[in-house]
């Protein structure tokens, strides 16, 4: 049994290894939160004690894939609750060098495609066989393109452990006619395990490189494995808080794509800064209606949290979505967004076109097109039938109100019209 005082066993909390005396001499070393330290852990000593340690696997290796890959890996090196190795499933892919990527990744603990120059950490094994990813990991991270995730979750069912817990980094979902199909559900119902999210104004590089950010975990009624998926994620720079809103901070992660569109359009035409900011605005007005819409549970403190406003500011200035529709708004639209995404994201996927394409075809089937008019705009541009420089003259329509719809008048103490 540990010791409640040895110095060791104090390494599982965010916490610095301080004193509380100012004249201390590790005190004076360590006040500044850039030298917090966690001293090791001997994990024997934890795994004769009769506390299994869980074991993680993440499921996908893009940009954001090895960044979350590496948090995972740091805490699980340093945690007693967890397995040292992580495993991560690689799409296997050539590299221009002929050079298999897997191969790669294991010999010099990088992803030189998706996420070069970034050491993953020396735990990180990286396992293009899915089965063999998965094998006894007790935590799933998944955190692939949403339209393989049906795929990907049939090859392992009955794959994987009974006890698993899942969680989701994914930002995008399906809409059809009768809603949108949240990819935690789907997963759930696949695989038949518990799963949450992790949404936040997450840009993967910034993250890797260490630099301050946040990240919102939403969870349906566990909490305490809502916890567990804070500690693995967790670290002095990437804050990580939980929320008892699975449909909302989920939403969040979606919807923000098409209001990052937008602003990537008012970026192409030049538009400047305030004329950005009222497109934001307005976009988050329609990501809290439309969620409130679909789910009257989602909480209005879900849209202040990291995984709301946070990563909707984010995604606007500096997101693959942005990017793009610049792009696409100084060519005019004589270039397409397919086209775009080929030559700018380098096998990265784009998700704002693609969910307002979906939301479009959900909001007409219910005829609230017009109580939508940003994300029908951004939909009719890229498709090409109005020009990018339609963006503001169509999105700053008054919203037809939406009859029977009570839930929404608690807006108007959140967002001014």
């Amino acid at each position: 049994m540990i010791d409640k005082d040895d110095w060791s066993a104090r390494a599982p909390s965010l916490s610095p290894v301080t004193t509380e005396s100012p004249s201390s001499f590790l005190g004076s070393i360590f006040k500044d939160w850039r030298h917090l330290i966690y001293l090791p852990i001997d994990k024997t000593i934890v795994a004769t004690s009769g506390r299994g340690m869980d074991r993680i696997a993440v499921i996908g290796s893009g940009n954001w894939g090895s960044a979350a890959a590496r948090l995972a890996a740091s805490n699980a090196r340093r945690l007693p609750d967890f397995q040292d190795e992580v495993r991560m499933w690689v799409h296997e892919e050539k590299l221009d060098t002929g050079e298999q990527l897997s191969v790669v990744m294991n010999n010099t603990k990088e992803n030189p495609k998706y996420l070069p120059n970034v050491k993953l950490g020396p735990n990180v094994v990286a396992d293009p066989n899915l089965e063999s990813a998965v094998k006894d990991a007790t935590m799933l991270v998944f955190i692939i393109p949403n339209e393989f995730i049906h795929g990907t979750c049939k090859q392992l069912k009955g794959k994987i452990r009974p006890n698993a817990k899942g969680i989701s980094l994914i930002k995008g979902m399906e809409f059809t006619d009768d809603g949108p199909s949240l990819i935690s559900k789907k997963i759930t119902d696949l695989l038949e395990i518990d799963c949450s999210v992790l949404m936040g104004a997450n840009i993967a590089n910034e993250v890797a490189a260490e630099k301050f950010s946040e990240a919102t975990i939403g969870y349906k009624d566990d909490k305490q494995t809502a916890d567990k998926w804070v500690k693995v994620f967790g670290a002095p720079y990437f804050r990580v808080t939980s929320i008892q809103d699975l449909e909302g901070v989920e939403l969040c992660g979606t919807l923000k794509n098409i209001v990052a569109t937008a602003a990537g359009l008012v970026d192409g035409l030049g538009m400047g800064n305030n004329t950005k900011a009222a497109i934001m605005r307005i976009g988050l007005k329609e990501m809290i209606k439309l969620s409130k819409l679909l789910f009257p549970s989602v909480q209005d403190a879900t849209f202040i949290e990291s995984c709301g406003v946070a990563d909707l500011i984010a995604s606007c200035l500096g997101g693959r979505n942005r990017k793009v529709a610049e792009a696409f708004a100084k060519h005019g639209g004589k270039k397409s967004f397919s086209e775009l995404e080929g030559e700018l994201l380098k096998g990265q996927k784009l998700k704002g076109v693609v969910t307002a394409a979906e939301v479009f075809s959900f909001l007409k089937a219910k005829k609230w097109e017009e109580s939508f008019p940003l994300f029908s705009t951004v939909h009719s541009i890229a498709t090409g039938q109005i020009p990018p420089s339609a963006i503001v003259e169509y999105a700053e329509r008054t919203p037809k109100e939406i009859e029977g719809g009570p839930e929404l008048e608690e807006l108007s103490s959140l967002l001014s019209t």
